[in-house]
């Protein structure tokens, strides 16, 4: 069974203000099975956007995983609002979570 959406949001925020870290929830999805978006700004023009990892690469421990959604190492604002923008056209039920660090540490990886 997969940690529910919200309380793996509260932890995450949790885990990266804990760690010097903003975080910020931009968006509140479905409580129990939310997709759930981390955007990490590194405060200088660079961000990055993570998302569910596909299906095929979940593992049965019943762990979140994610990945990142570009090829680039580091992307612009412009585009990470029109991917978000996208993924709430196609799924209103979603989570945003804004990490501000100026070293890029997304916090999704389990320490």
């Amino acid at each position: 069974m997969r940690l529910r959406a919200d309380i793996f949001v509260s932890a995450l925020i949790r885990t990266a203000q804990a760690a010097g870290a903003a975080a910020y929830l931009r968006r509140r999805g479905a409580a129990e099975a939310g997709a759930i978006f981390v955007v990490v700004d590194c405060l200088d023009g660079r961000l990055a956007l993570f998302g569910p990892a596909p299906q095929s690469e979940v593992a049965d421990d019943g762990m979140r995983r994610f990945e990142r959604l570009h090829a680039d190492e580091w992307i612009d604002a412009a585009r990470v609002q029109e991917r978000l923008a996208r993924e709430t056209k196609f799924d209103s039920d979603l989570w945003i979570v804004d990490i501000e660090d100026r070293a890029g540490r997304d916090f999704l990886s389990p320490a």
